[in-house]
């Protein structure tokens, strides 16, 4: 493709983050909407028309060899993610794979590896870290001096485990289809966490665990993760990550450094940043701090544009934009890995991890 022009994205899923990824697309210059992949034509056509594309697939080599779709957006289920941008991107598609990107690292950098020999574009849509207030946290860790602690946690009660407990299997607790609490809400933790601090020397995980619901009792894959912590050594720092699915998270995260605490809202969607200042006032019976300093931050209503704008803004060619690219890609390799091995420890296991 030539720098500026439109890039033509397909989509694979028909679920509420993909018609809320097709609205940021709608009020997005840079690119159109090409059309939908679904099993079921019908339903792909039905879903390409709402939103105004005019392609339909329900097979997956129809859509990779399509000469009208320069890109693919995939937001199927985990466990599929890898073989479907695999497919696309050894077809010279670039691809925007919806978080989590993989079951699990080794998927994932098979599917980077493709990506790098075809000189396409593959980039996880982490919608939080491609935002103004992500950027925001980035550029006040100066200020803090030499960090040493940092808390982030993001944790609220699903309306589905009510399902689950009443005995229903659920897609996002089925450890078939690479879910769980770690990869649909926990990954929010995770991968904030390398962005700034990169990989641990150290990863501790305990996580709370349940049966998944008609999983034969000797199966590999009969345990699911509703919550949990980990616990990450830097040497240097320590990073402690809280998630789950059946309690409520309110508290704020906090980066904690030698000179200053940064303190924000919203792990999804950083905002209300303030940066207090240590101040030494001899024994006192609680933390107090000094000066203030607040940072503005203005984040998009529906900010999965941010992710969409550096994607093609990569795809188009821009050599800060592939750079940024090859980073996240980096990201997310080292999240994967953290969360294979938190999963590993709790005796979690994805078909993925059992393949060669």
């Amino acid at each position: 493709m030539t720098q500026g022009q439109k890039v033509r994205i397909a989509t694979i899923g028909t679920s509420g983050i993909a018609q809320r990824f097709l609205d940021a697309l709608a009020g997005y210059e840079g690119a159109t909407y090409a059309g939908a992949y679904s099993r079921d034509l019908g339903r792909a056509r039905a879903f390409s028309s709402e939103h105004g594309g005019t392609l339909a697939f329900d097979s997956l080599d129809e859509l990779c060899a399509c000469p009208d779709a320069d890109a693919v957006y995939i937001s199927s289920p985990n466990a599929v993610h890898a073989s479907q941008a695999l497919a696309c991107v050894r077809a010279g598609k670039h691809v925007l794979v919806e978080k989590a990107f993989a079951s699990n690292a080794r998927e994932a950098k098979r599917v980077f590896d493709a990506a790098a020999e075809q000189g396409v574009v593959a980039m996880e849509a982490m919608r939080s870290i491609h935002t103004p207030g992500f950027r925001a946290v980035v550029e006040a860790l100066p200020q803090l001096g030499e960090v040493r602690l940092a808390q982030m946690g993001f944790a609220k009660v699903t309306s589905r485990i009510s399902r689950l407990r009443a005995g229903e299997r659920l897609n996002v607790f089925d450890p078939r289809l690479a879910g769980g609490s770690l990869m649909d809400i926990g990954i929010y933790c995770v991968e904030p966490a390398m962005a700034l601090f990169e990989r641990p020397s150290t990863v501790s995980a305990s996580l709370v665990t349940t049966q998944v619901p008609g999983e034969p009792a000797d199966s590999p894959y009969r345990k699911v993760d509703l919550a949990g912590a980990i616990l990450l050594g830097y040497g240097d720092k320590v990073v402690t990550l809280s998630f789950g699915k059946v309690s409520d998270d309110l508290a704020p995260c906090q980066v904690e450094g030698e000179r200053a605490t940064l303190i924000y809202q919203y792990i999804t969607k950083p905002h209300d940043l303030r940066v207090v200042e240590h101040v030494d006032r001899g024994m006192t019976w609680g933390t107090v701090g000094g000066n203030e300093r607040t940072v503005a931050v203005e984040n998009p209503e529906n900010d999965m544009v941010c992710e969409l704008a550096d994607f093609c803004e990569a795809v188009n060619g821009d050599a800060v934009a592939i750079e940024h690219a090859n980073m996240w890609a980096d990201v997310t390799l080292a999240s994967l890995e953290v969360m294979d091995e938190a999963r590993a420890q709790a005796g979690i296991r994805f078909p993925a991890d059992d393949e060669a």
